[in-house]
């Protein structure tokens, strides 16, 4: 499969804290500031998912909201399986 060529890298960083309703949007950028958001993701060990479907619907979401109702099944998911693989459980990548 070749790269799209017209592209452009995309990330959205999520953060949830107790108390928290849903996980807030805490950064969100296109081309050299989505790769500093991945680089400092992976820097500290962060899991980074990959899907431009749910990257899509997060980039909609304001900086520091917290994300829609119609997105808690998604991000549940994959907050989910990234829980089970630090017990040493699920080996499976979410899907995206």
């Amino acid at each position: 499969m070749q790269p799209d060529k017209h592209y452009t890298q995309s990330a959205v960083a999520l953060a949830y804290e107790a108390g928290d309703l849903a996980p807030r949007v805490v950064a969100k950028g296109n081309g050299l500031l989505a790769e500093r958001i991945i680089e400092i993701a992976r820097e500290h060990n962060v899991y980074v998912h990959e899907s431009r479907a749910l990257l899509g619907l997060l980039m909609q979401v304001e900086l520091d909201a917290h994300i829609p109702p119609q997105l808690y099944q998604a991000i549940a998911e994959i907050l989910a399986w990234l829980y089970q693989l630090e017990q040493g459980g699920g080996q499976e990548i979410p899907p995206g």
